[in-house]
């Protein structure tokens, strides 16, 4: 039997295909400001370090949770919190597809964070023994 339970397993999951997407789109406003495509090189070129150092600080986090780091859980709470802050901006902007899909990712991602299963399987109880 695994010591992880379904809700962990699919939270790191969840945060590292956020975090897959952040590398891609980094990838594509890369390559579009090589291409000459961009608007703007100074805010393109730096957008594009953001998005890859997010992605991949978002997929450090997401392999924490998955290896029962207990640290890992609050920055994952946090990213969903802040996608929930983009998406009603994107609702504010009438764009919304993108904002119910990113509302609706963030939710899950929080609630199978923040479920019971995972929050006894990152947190077990002072008195009892565990190895990790």
């Amino acid at each position: 039997m695994s010591r992880r339970p379904i809700t962990l397993v699919l939270a790191a999951a969840l945060e590292a295909l956020l975090a897959l997407v952040l590398l891609v789109l980094g990838g594509f406003v890369l390559l579009n400001t090589l291409l000459g495509n961009a608007t703007d090189v100074t805010y393109a070129l730096p957008l594009a370090v953001f998005a890859f150092g997010g992605g991949a600080v978002l997929g450090y986090v997401a392999w924490g949770l998955f290896d029962l780091r207990e640290w890992a859980r609050t920055p994952v709470v946090l990213t969903q919190i802040f996608a929930l802050v983009v998406a009603y901006y994107l609702w504010t902007s009438e764009q919304y597809g993108l904002s119910v899909g990113l509302g609706g990712f963030a939710l899950v991602t929080a609630a199978l964070v923040l479920a019971p299963a995972t929050t006894a399987t990152l947190f077990p109880a002072e008195g009892a023994s565990s190895k990790r």
